[in-house]
């Protein structure tokens, strides 16, 4: 990526920078909100992002920014609560905004299926608005994209055309380094074996639910290529970003604009004995990328320091000078701004709340579940220092992993390092302890469209 390499060189980098969940809805919900998933309440038990916290994007309309959020996500869209704040939000699968998601059609991978789905959402809404999303997504899309070439395309005529003087805060995400993984040829070719081709590397199988319980196997050779993939998606995002920052660049708004990339989780492909980012809080889907370019990260040393993505709303705060008691006393992170005076961390947490999908789900789509699988029927939390990391599972389950060295998350050192185990379960509990819980009844579901289900369980989530 060097792109983000270069924006890392002239700006900030945070080598230690982590998710406070392994997945898309939760761990934006603490992006947009700074609280933790206990508190913000949007996770697999309850998969909607309440009205009672406060969003970043509502601090800045209200301090008269012009607000725009760009998705390529189904989580992230005002189905599940993140639109709100926002002046302006574009799913980026459609030319036209619409309820209906005609891109469940191209992502169909047999013809009957995808005659199919015409004839379930062509007259779903406007036929003529589904017509044209259609041909869209059918017709125009580059092979291997899934949103970010039009997504920057469409941002790249908004700042052409704008003649708002208003500061503006713009939200943009990108979904390609997800599975499926399926970037363009020349993006794949730096990172496959010598020995391999696009075409055997495109043919592995990619269902991270169906692997995860032993439906199916992934050899070391089938990792590999899928990690190619993976590093072929992120060269891919990177051009795009690449783009933005041209965009940005033309329309005479970089020298003002504070950059930030990062990811909302990382994931497994073939690590721990899973693929994608549910059911664990490996480092593999905890550890994020962070950078920050431009005001006062101007040539920012890269740091070490230890940060989360709930302390980035106070932050922003912080850089931008705008106001915001309620969102101030709302979040639980610590900003990292270099003129904040928030002590450093010594710690990050990260939840996983609620299996996603939920064993009932897995058992209606597989059957039977292995017995390996149903100890994934359990809440996770997680501390971690700069030298241990400590997981506890609501079975009671517990490990202990020295992240200094090699093998890392690969060696439990619970049994034989107790008294720092204990240290830091009781470190784990009272932050637990002090967590303010969202009022969501367990019970309750969100309700969504037939459309949203078939998309995300493309995604694997479902």
């Amino acid at each position: 990526m060097p792109t983000l390499s270069a924006l890392a060189a002239d700006g900030t980098a945070y080598r230690r920078a982590f998710a406070t969940a392994p997945w898309t809805l939760p761990s934006h919900a603490s992006l947009f909100t700074g609280t933790y998933p206990s508190t913000h309440g949007a996770h697999g038990d309850h998969t909607s992002l309440g009205a009672g916290h406060r969003l970043l994007a509502e601090s800045f309309v209200d301090s008269g920014y012009e607000t725009i959020g760009v998705t390529n996500n189904t989580w992230i869209t005002g189905e599940f609560g993140f639109a709100r704040g926002f002046e302006t939000f574009w799913k980026g699968w459609q030319y036209w905004q619409s309820d209906t998601d005609m891109g469940a059609v191209r992502r169909a991978r047999e013809r009957t299926e995808q005659l199919g789905q015409v004839a379930d959402s062509l007259l779903d809404g406007n036929p003529f608005v589904n017509a044209v999303n259609l041909a869209y997504s059918e017709l125009l899309q580059p092979s291997g994209d899934d949103g970010a070439a039009r997504t920057t395309d469409r941002i790249a005529g908004w700042l052409g055309d704008r003649d708002d003087d208003r500061p503006f805060l713009l939200f943009v995400n990108l979904i390609e380094p997800h599975v499926e993984y399926r970037p363009p040829r020349e993006c794949a070719a730096p990172f496959l074996p010598a020995d391999a081709s696009y075409e055997e590397a495109r043919s592995v199988r990619q269902e991270p639910r169906a692997y995860d319980v032993g439906a199916y196997e992934l050899t070391e050779r089938d990792c590999r290529l899928l990690a190619a993939l993976y590093r072929g998606e992120l060269a891919y995002v990177d051009r795009q970003l690449d783009r933005l920052r041209a965009a940005l660049r033309a329309a005479g708004e970089w020298d003002d604009t504070l950059l930030v990339v990062l990811g909302d989780h990382g994931e497994n492909v073939g690590d721990h004995g899973f693929l994608g980012h549910q059911y664990n809080l490996h480092d593999t889907v905890l550890h994020v990328p962070l950078v920050v370019h431009g005001g006062a990260y101007t040539g920012g040393p890269t740091t070490d320091r230890l940060v989360q993505l709930s302390d980035l709303p106070t932050t922003l705060l912080d850089a931008t000078g705008v106001e915001d008691a309620r969102l101030r006393e709302q979040s639980q992170g610590r900003s990292f701004h270099p003129d904040a005076d928030a002590e450093p961390r010594e710690a990050v947490f990260a939840e996983y709340v609620a299996p996603q999908p939920s064993m009932a789900r897995l058992e209606e789509r597989f059957g039977d579940l292995p017995e390996h699988v149903r100890r994934y029927d359990r809440s996770l939390r997680a501390i971690r220092t700069g030298e241990y990391k400590y997981v506890r599972g609501s079975d009671g389950s517990e490990s202990l992993y020295d992240v200094r060295r090699p093998p890392g998350e690969r060696r439990d050192r619970s049994a034989d390092r107790p008294e720092r185990t204990r240290r830091l379960r009781e470190r784990l509990t009272a932050w637990r302890d002090g967590l303010d819980r969202a009022a969501v009844d367990p019970e309750a579901t969100v309700g969504m469209s037939a459309e949203t289900e078939r998309r995300l369980e493309r995604l694997g989530y479902l």
